[in-house]
């Protein structure tokens, strides 16, 4: 059934042998996102490439096959949160696109593309068209991102052709084929809600898990409705959010019938995963790595071990001009912050220009501290309460002068406007919308404009490098 699966996203020598090692029992290395609009943000890439570098050092020092496979999280309903894709700047301007959301608590994979993204494609195209590898890129995204293909189905095959000579395999829980293989574990999950529910509550709660509640999703209009999750009550269940009252047998029933009408919850998926898959490792967002030290009990739960959790790859993407900039302002990647005005300050400060407002500090308090210690004795003479009185005026003046000079500098560090411009543009660059590049850009700027083949090679080279602290990547 995998190998059915695999066989719609084209050729690939290494991908066929790495079914074939599957088939054989070989380890896994899986990593799994969901399925975002043109791939989702970078991290998404990072993730697949630390899989796959992590699956190639394994092998060799196991000596046999370990595997990399990408699960697919189609199960996930959340479509507003993937209908969205920031585009980096290319002439001055990042591009944000996305897709209209309709419709709730519905399986992303059972939705379809809208007759818009044809448009939005465009606006894509007009983004990107005069970089050397644009042409590429877009009819790559073209071929799978079009009007009543799955979201699935799109972001499956571009990932697929980009990582075809690394044999990255793909996984789709949400296919009918697989469903009755996913039902024994759905039906623990249902009789065990209550225990389950209890020692996942002893654990940190990093993600929320009500009382009583299988973690388990029920679609009880059929696999392409809605999704609810499910409140032990007396006799049955009750939708959490939707109302109705499903007795045991009907759960139970659709269980055996209808096992399509059930999908794993974001703690239940791993234990999906590792029932089906040899797993000896997972390769996670820092997020992920969090909720999966909730999960020992889950796993105890099932009779399974968990597998290494291994944090992926994190890249901050570095082009020519990035770099000349931050050398420019004596600047590090690093110390460029959400915040403009920090990032201008430590600009500033790195051009000596700082000791300009400290100085002026230091001249405005220097007579007033000197006359009044000198008074001090003076003014303690007049009666109680006036040592409380003088170190009040002290820190009223101090912070009155902080204040004055901090306003002076910052009108000096704004004075500097092309300064203030290239600080704008570094944070926009590395921190946008105040967040780390590799959240919120998605990987079509660097593919149009390094070729999608060369930019994986580097990513795949500092992966392979990668420790547990950002790399700087030039490219």
């Amino acid at each position: 059934m995998l190998a059915a699966q695999n066989a719609r996203y084209g050729d690939s020598p290494a991908r066929e042998r790495n079914l074939a090692h599957l088939a054989e029992g070989a380890a896994a290395v899986v990593t799994g996102q969901q399925v975002g609009l043109f791939l989702g943000p970078l991290f998404t890439t990072y993730k697949t490439a630390t899989a796959i570098v992590l699956a190639r050092r394994l092998s060799k020092e196991r000596g046999r096959p370990v595997v990399p496979v990408f699960w697919l999280q189609t199960e996930d309903h959340d479509l507003a949160e993937i209908a969205t894709c920031d585009i980096a700047p290319s002439r001055g301007a990042a591009l944000r696109v996305d897709l209209p959301v309709s419709g709730e608590h519905v399986s992303v994979a059972h939705r379809t593309l809208p007759g818009e993204i044809a448009s939005r494609l465009s606006e894509l195209e007009a983004a990107l068209a005069h970089l050397p590898h644009a042409n590429e890129h877009l009819g790559r995204l073209r071929r799978h991102y079009r009007p009543g293909a799955t979201w699935g189905e799109a972001f499956a095959g571009v990932l697929a052709e980009l990582f075809a000579e690394e044999g990255l395999v793909l996984l789709d829980p949400r296919d009918p084929r697989f469903a009755p293989l996913s039902a024994p574990v759905h039906r623990r999950a249902v009789e065990e809600a209550i225990p389950i529910a209890e020692a996942l509550r002893r654990m940190p709660p990093v993600v929320h898990v009500r009382e009583a509640s299988p973690l388990s999703f029920y679609h009880p209009d059929g696999p392409e409705g809605p999704r609810y999750r499910l409140v032990r009550v007396e006799g049955g269940f009750v939708e959490a959010g939707g109302g109705r009252v499903h007795t045991d047998e009907e759960i139970f029933t659709a269980l055996d019938e209808r096992p399509m009408c059930f999908s794993t919850s974001a703690l239940l998926r791993p234990v999906l995963q590792d029932t089906w898959l040899s797993t000896t490792a997972y390769v996670a967002g820092p997020a992920e790595a969090q909720y999966f030290a909730q999960l020992p009990p889950l796993y105890a739960a099932f009779g399974r071990e968990m597998p290494r959790v291994v944090p992926r790859a994190r890249m901050r993407l570095l082009e020519a001009k990035t770099r000349k900039t931050l050398g420019e302002l004596r600047l590090s990647a690093q110390d460029v912050s959400a915040s403009e005005e920090e990032t201008l300050a430590r600009a500033f400060a790195a051009a000596g220009e700082a000791a300009g407002a400290d100085e002026l500090r230091t001249r405005l308090l220097h007579d007033f501290t000197r006359s009044l210690d000198e008074l001090s004795p003076t003014l303690r003479a007049a009666g109680e309460g006036m040592d409380r009185a003088i170190e009040k005026t002290r820190g009223t003046v101090e912070h009155a002068v902080a204040r004055l000079t901090e306003h002076y500098a910052k009108a000096a560090r704004h004075r500097d406007h092309d300064r203030v411009d290239r600080v704008k543009r570094l944070v926009e660059w590395l921190v946008p919308h105040g967040k780390p590049q590799e959240r919120v850009f998605g990987i079509s700027y660097f593919a149009a404009r390094h070729g999608e083949r060369a930019f994986l090679e580097k990513v795949l080279e500092a992966a392979d490098g990668a420790s547990d602290r950002t790399v700087d990547l030039s490219l």
